[in-house]
């Protein structure tokens, strides 16, 4: 009975149940870094793509358990022991470090398309696991929404891991679909505020209700934009016409270099791939830059840098298709056209800059 009564003791070398998810959550946090610049395991074995995809499917189904079990635990009252919370811990130790292990296991030469997805996909499950015990240790014994969010992250992330596309011409195709949809939705933004006239007209309006029941100046109000910034004068509004032909052109390359890849593009060609989208993934910001530099007060020699960027990520774009295998035919008529349009916007926009230039 004396020997069982030992054995039993509470081990006072073991932080409490909160420090230790407190220390977890530092943990998991400080394996972030490593992930986002590690390198693959370098190995002389032959890649065997069906048995990765298997273990990282199944190390996401790990992760995803333990943390349904660490939520359950530190939901309800009494909490675990020390001994129980240790144990707790080390399983979603492995569990994590696992997941990260599989990753590291994905060689460069599959594609830097395809590895930038795993790697991110990794990297939302652990930062989502790190996420949960902080909220766990922070709000424990409690069924709190607060701690429901990132659980849901958690199994969220877990779950998207058998979705990821599984070569790099998928991945691919994954990538330039998400640009094409965001250069979408500048141009789109960009045709709805020049339709409107107004682009400040929702946040005036906001307040010109608030000044009206509590007659406050509009002048009073820091950030609200007076008469001289908040409209476009015939200048700004004729310059912004080549411009939106330039969001409407970026939209159109995206689209065509999508298709190309879609009907020619080879899982085998990874390098060409990758480049193809590694340029193309600068559009959609080069779009954004310049969508926000038609915004009043408008500064002419800002859109004219801008869409000079732009127009550069364009033609290396539209140059780097041509030059890879998804341009079978590199004298084929869709690619001189858009550089032609590309170029007419440019020209445009010179020509309404030009004093600003001069001055």
């Amino acid at each position: 009975m004396e020997s069982a009564a030992v054995s039993a003791a509470p081990d006072p070398t073991l932080d409490p149940p909160l420090e230790q998810l407190r220390h977890l959550a530092g943990e998991l946090r400080q394996l972030l870094p490593g992930v986002r610049v590690g390198e693959a395991q370098e190995t002389t074995k032959e890649f065997d793509q069906e048995a990765f995809w298997r273990r990282l499917n199944e190390a996401a189904v790990t992760v995803s358990r333990e943390a349904t079990t660490l939520t359950v635990a530190f939901s309800r009252l009494p909490l675990p022991s020390p001994q129980e919370t240790q144990r707790f811990c080390e399983q979603v130790r492995a569990a994590i470090k696992a997941i990260i292990a599989v990753y590291y296991l994905f060689p460069k030469d599959q594609g830097i398309t395809l590895r930038k997805l795993v790697r991110s996909a990794t990297l939302d499950i652990v930062d989502d696991m790190a996420q949960l015990v902080e909220a766990l240790y922070i709000n424990p014994a409690q069924s709190n929404p607060e701690n429901l969010i990132p659980y849901n992250s958690v199994w969220d992330a877990c779950q998207h891991i058998p979705q990821i596309p599984k070569d790099n011409k998928a991945a691919a195709l994954s990538v330039l679909t998400k640009s094409v949809d965001l250069v979408k939705d500048a141009h789109e933004e960009m045709e709805q505020a020049v339709e409107e006239c107004d682009p400040y007209c929702g946040l005036l309006n906001d307040i010109e209700e608030d000044t009206s029941d509590n007659h406050v100046d509009e002048e009073d109000i820091l950030g609200c934009p007076n008469n001289r910034d908040s409209y476009w004068s015939e200048g700004d509004q004729e310059l912004i016409i080549p411009c939106l032909a330039l969001a409407r052109a970026s939209k159109a390359c995206l689209k065509k270099i999508r298709l190309s890849v879609a009907e020619n593009g080879k899982k085998d060609q990874v390098a060409q791939l990758d480049d193809i989208v590694d340029i193309s993934d600068e559009i959609s910001p080069s779009v954004d830059d310049l969508a926000l530099s038609i915004y009043p007060p408008v500064c002419p020699l800002t859109v004219r840098i801008n869409s000079a960027k732009l127009v550069s990520v364009l033609k290396k774009a539209l140059e780097i298709t041509k030059a890879s295998h998804v341009t079978p035919q590199p004298e084929d008529s869709w690619i001189p056209l858009l550089i032609n349009a590309v170029d007419h916007c440019m020209n445009r926009i010179k020509e309404l800059t030009q004093n600003e230039v001069e001055s």
